[in-house]
């Protein structure tokens, strides 16, 4: 076995331990060295990911798989990972935990992209719980701040019910076609498809993913778990975890249990419509900047689940291709909102709402560059054109269109006009609204990492072919031969 399949893990597990075991001898103010030598990691890791690009491999006895799809989630993660590196290099300053803080972030990165390469749902299990555990400790990182315990609490909760879901299915996967490898459920579904236990499977994965994913009605862990972490925290879980149930949720039930298509089809295509709805709906009357961006986060995993409804190679390609818009979009949404709270915090220690939207107020004059990333990534999710939330819109909503499913598209676009009440609301405040405030000196690591994120939406937006046939090249891994 070629390690170097593996060479994006392998540095990043190197890359963990190394922060946790130097950040032993530092003493807390020159901590500040661990967040770049955990950027650096995730570089070169993104870099190994990046020229791997192409590779076709399986490895522990077919547990594992190196294909288009599983390349294309490990570069979204790791690009998330990079972005949840930067902005945390001024988020943890002062810290006496910053190594426990890029660690577990390091960590939860690693589970995800295994996640991503999983060909057997024992691994996927498994690789699902390192991720989870990490981002349950990153949840509650701030151990005096109530929200932030109160986020962790409902968060490890939820997600512990949520995985006793998932685990209870894939015993009944097991137990009817007597394996664990994706592929070979899917070639030995017989048993499923003549026994009440394929219904019963796909409930207990539908429900578990459901909460994984953040669809309504298994939402009710999400507002409160976004609004409570720090925000640099949220846009790990927003683009990044949520991402990873995605991935998960697409080998299962579009390459193991496409035979079941008819059980769970409508389903999804009942959740999505529910989710997209109710997020924004309910988003409209947020003043919390944080709790708007995770009800907004709800919505878009609204969109993204039509691919599971429309089933086409575009279709899932234009999903796939939402999954690292999203990525670029919410994550630097939710790194803008961190640099206001360290702006507001900053002026006042002891502000019970930093997140609050009044805060936002003359944001345009106050911190431009911050202001004008926020305005990039508000219109990116609204689907504004010649953004990456636009093209990722056109080829998913346009399959839709194509495959029959005009209600459904009608619906998404509806919710996308909607949407563009909150977003616009932000941006009012940003710019039009004034404020006595003074400006202030922008954080150069916020700063760095908002013109990442905002780089990655616009190039997208703009420059299309490649990432579209990217995403078509991962979608083709989960039907090879069409539907």
């Amino acid at each position: 076995m070629d390690l170097m399949l593996f060479a994006p893990e392998i540095t990043l597990a190197v890359t963990g331990l190394s922060v946790l075991l130097v950040g032993l001898f530092l003493p807390t103010d020159s901590k500040k060295v661990l967040g770049y030598l955990a950027s650096l990691g995730i570089i070169v890791a993104l870099i190994f990911a990046i020229s791997s690009l192409g590779t076709q491999a399986t490895a522990f006895n077919d547990t594992v798989s190196i294909d288009a799809l599983s390349q294309f989630f490990k570069i979204v993660f790791l690009v998330v990972a990079l972005l949840f590196a930067i902005s945390g290099i001024k988020y943890t300053e002062g810290s006496s935990s910053t190594e426990e803080f890029f660690t577990l972030g390091i960590f939860a990165t690693i589970g995800m992209m295994f996640v991503a390469s999983a060909n057997d749902l024992i691994v996927l299990f498994i690789a699902f719980e390192l991720a989870s555990f990490a981002t349950y400790a990153l949840a509650g990182f701030e151990k005096k701040n109530p929200r932030s315990l109160e986020a962790a609490m409902k968060y490890f909760i939820v997600g512990a019910l949520s995985s006793a879901l998932l685990l209870f299915g894939i015993s009944y996967l097991y137990g009817a076609t007597g394996t664990t490898n994706i592929p070979g459920i899917a070639a030995n579904i017989d048993v499923l498809l003549s026994s009440p236990m394929g219904l019963v499977s796909v409930v207990l994965l539908l429900a578990g993913f459901g909460f994984k994913i953040a669809l309504v009605p298994f939402h009710m862990w999400a507002p409160d778990t976004y609004q409570g972490s720090p925000s640099v925290v949220s846009a790990l879980l927003a683009a990044g975890t949520k991402k990873m149930g995605i991935v998960a949720a697409l080998k299962i039930f579009v390459v193991a249990l496409i035979a079941l298509q008819a059980e769970w089809q409508m389903a999804f295509a009942i959740l999505a419509v529910i989710t997209m709805t109710y997020g924004n709906i309910v988003a409209l009357n947020q003043t919390s900047v944080k709790r708007m961006l995770a009800y907004s986060s709800l919505a878009q995993a609204g969109y993204i689940s039509m691919a599971f409804v429309v089933l086409t190679p575009l279709a899932l390609g234009g999903g796939i291709l939402y999954v690292m818009s999203h990525g670029f979009m919410k994550a630097g949404a939710f790194i803008a909102t961190a640099a206001v709270v360290y702006m507001v915090l900053s002026e006042k220690k002891d502000a019970a709402d930093p997140d609050h939207i009044d805060n936002f107020r003359g944001l345009g004059r106050r911190m431009p560059i911050t202001a004008i990333s926020m305005t990039i990534f508000l219109l990116a999710l609204a689907g504004i054109p010649l953004t990456a939330g636009y093209i990722s819109k056109f080829v998913l909503f346009s399959s839709t269109i194509q495959a029959g499913l005009v209600w459904l598209a009608v619906i998404a676009i509806l919710n996308s006009a909607i949407s563009l009440y909150y977003y616009a609301r932000v941006v009012k405040y940003m710019y039009f609204l004034p404020t006595d405030s003074d400006k202030i000196k922008e954080p150069l690591p916020y700063t760095i990492a908002l013109l990442i994120a905002a780089a990655g939406v616009l190039v997208i937006g703009f420059w299309s072919e490649p990432f579209i046939y990217w995403s078509m090249e991962a979608a083709k891994v989960l039907i090879p031969g069409g539907i």
